[in-house]
């Protein structure tokens, strides 16, 4: 590559994205790890993205309808630290880029959302932050079918890189993304053919623009490194009406004596190899310095959303008053004043009338009673709504020509289900739970995994929980799946025993706010076991007990689910 003609050719853009290139090699060197390479060769699509697209206010990072900026190569967090101190959001002063991947600071090894506002999603397993963008648009989409156009009407921008695109869940993504026509979603793909072990071509020959074509999007070629062609495919990008997917052509680690190697993809600590990248680029300044009318320009770009944001502001006070609050009831995760009394009125019908159900449909009858004043919960299932019953009579069906539908219906697609999950409810103003047969933990774990990191409360309705999952044999029968969950921080696992702890436990997981829920339901039919109606959530105590013995306890006997009736049999008994 020709630094020198890059330069002149564009010299504003030019210095704006050095700014990225330098910053990254010095937290990179500082930390004496990280990932250089992918910050250095995607600097110049990041620039022209946040410089003319990006709509945001690094003043209000939380503002409802920014649009969502997600870096899928989460390895290369040094881009959006730059480009987060760049623009002048108050929680990336520079100290912040000074303690890249130490103990204690924002600026962690791969972007966490919980750190910081303006990180919308936690990335680091390849494949997850495309996953997640699917589910932030399908969310943007529903939003504005119940709000209107004038509040919700934003953007999903991710940055993906070879190894996203060889991670299985993101053709669970893409097809998804394909079938739905989710427009407002724009992938750039940093084509570098670059991988830690060396040339792509080592492990995958795929044609991915063919691929994404394939799976119903809009594909766009252009030279990662060119300004004008950047900002051209961003802006034929918006006007799509199908997804798109902007293939980059980079070269990693741009200018440095790594450029184009596997070695490139990693931490480029060497002081004289940075001292002569930085020379090339015409970057003068010591460490950690950004020239003053560089910076000065990045925050301007930072400020430049401040008076959209404003506008947006007044139409929203023009809303009636009823969604203005629940638009920011949904959005706070708070529950409805009328959902523990809705809650409280099942649970005595239950016991009045003590039906023998399986918990599954018992889950089914709670949703029925909370779907209606709940028009955050969106519900799915992995093709299997049938089975797991998550479809409510009141949600309709989310698809192209009904965007207002609560209902998705997932496919064969558990890891993709799950990671869209946890986009929605890190979009805000979504409820989502989905649903597929517990032994498919395995499909949907690494999701499940990190909605927990991320404290988000996904909600993942797993039937046919034990033996007693009919005839489909070992394959369906889950034996350490209880286990696993159960094992994971901060996440609650249900497991009740009848319908009136299955409402318990949909109360938990409807007001939880930074913990995810596994609800553990059976097939088969089980008696109720709470004849006496109490108004208190007996099941958000974790253990209590149901049955206490007459004279003097000589045996305690401690059983879930399914389990529950059995130990009140074998209690009577004795």
């Amino acid at each position: 590559m020709d630094l020198t003609a890059l330069a002149r050719a564009n010299p504003d853009h030019w210095s704006k994205a050095t700014a990225i290139r330098a910053l990254t090699l010095d937290a990179v060197a500082a930390a004496n790890s990280g990932h250089s390479g992918m910050p250095m060769g995607m600097a110049d699509v990041a620039t022209v993205l946040f410089e003319k697209h990006l709509k945001f206010d690094a003043a209000n990072p939380l503002w409802p309808d920014r649009d969502r900026f997600i870096l899928s190569a989460g390895h290369g967090s040094m881009l959006i630290y730059s480009l987060l101190h760049l623009t002048g959001y108050e929680q990336f002063p520079i100290e912040e880029l000074k303690n890249f991947r130490q103990m204690g600071a924002r600026t962690a090894g791969h972007p966490e959302n919980f750190l910081a506002d303006a990180i919308e999603t936690t990335t680091g397993p390849l494949g997850q932050g495309i996953a997640n963008s699917v589910g932030f648009a399908m969310a943007e989409e529903m939003l504005r079918a119940q709000y209107g156009a004038k509040v919700v009407d934003h953007h999903t921008y991710v940055i993906a890189g070879d190894g996203c695109l060889m991670e299985g869940v993101s053709q669970e993504a893409i097809t998804l993304a394909g079938r739905h026509k989710l427009s407002k979603l724009i992938v750039m793909w940093d084509n570098n053919n670059i991988t830690i072990d060396g040339p792509v071509s080592l492990s995958d020959n795929t044609d991915q623009v063919a691929r994404f074509k394939a799976a119903k999007w809009h594909v766009i070629e252009i030279d990662g490194h060119n300004p004008d062609e950047i900002d051209a495919a961003l802006t034929e990008a918006k006007a799509s009406d199908l997804p798109t997917m902007i293939a980059c052509k980079t070269h990693i680690a741009l200018g440095h004596a790594a450029q184009d190697t596997s070695k490139g993809h990693g931490a480029l600590t060497d002081a004289d190899q940075m001292a002569e990248a930085k020379k090339a680029y015409g970057w003068t300044t010591g460490p950690f310095e950004v020239p003053a009318d560089v910076k000065s320009a990045w925050e301007e770009i930072g400020k430049r959303g401040a008076d959209v944001r404003r506008a947006w502001e007044e139409r929203f006070d023009q809303m009636p008053r009823a969604k203005r609050e629940t638009f920011n009831r949904a959005l706070a995760l708070d529950a409805p004043k009328k959902m523990s009394a809705t809650i409280k009125a099942f649970k005595k019908q239950v016991s009045e009338t003590a039906p023998k159900i399986a918990t599954r449909a018992a889950s089914e009858k709670a949703l029925e009673v909370l779907n209606p004043i709940l028009p955050e919960t969106v519900g799915g299932s992995a093709d299997l709504t049938g089975s797991n019953n998550t479809k409510t009579s009141d949600l309709g069906v989310f698809d192209v020509d009904n965007r207002g539908g609560r209902y998705v219906y997932w496919g064969i697609r558990e890891h993709g289900m799950a990671a869209a999950m946890n986009g929605m409810a890190l979009h805000g103003g979504i409820r989502p739970y989905g649903g597929t047969f517990m032994c498919f933990t395995d499909y949907a774990r690494p999701s499940m995994r990190l909605a927990a990191l991320m404290q988000v409360p996904t909600a993942f309705v797993m039937t046919h929980d034990s033996i007693g999952l009919g005839e489909d044999g070992p394959t369906h029968q889950p034996v350490e799946h209880l286990a696993i969950s159960r094992s994971t921080p901060n996440t609650y696992v249900f497991r009740p025993a009848d319908a009136v702890e299955t409402a318990e436990a949909w109360e938990i997981a409807f007001t939880s706010k930074t913990t995810p829920s596994v609800l553990s339901l059976t097939r088969q039919g089980l008696p109720t076991v709470r004849l006496e109606h109490k108004n208190n959530n007996l099941t958000e105590k974790g253990a209590y007990v149901l049955a206490d013995a007459e004279g003097k306890r000589q045996v305690i006997l401690i059983a879930t689910g399914s389990e529950v009736h059995v130990a009140l049999a074998a209690r009577d008994l004795l």
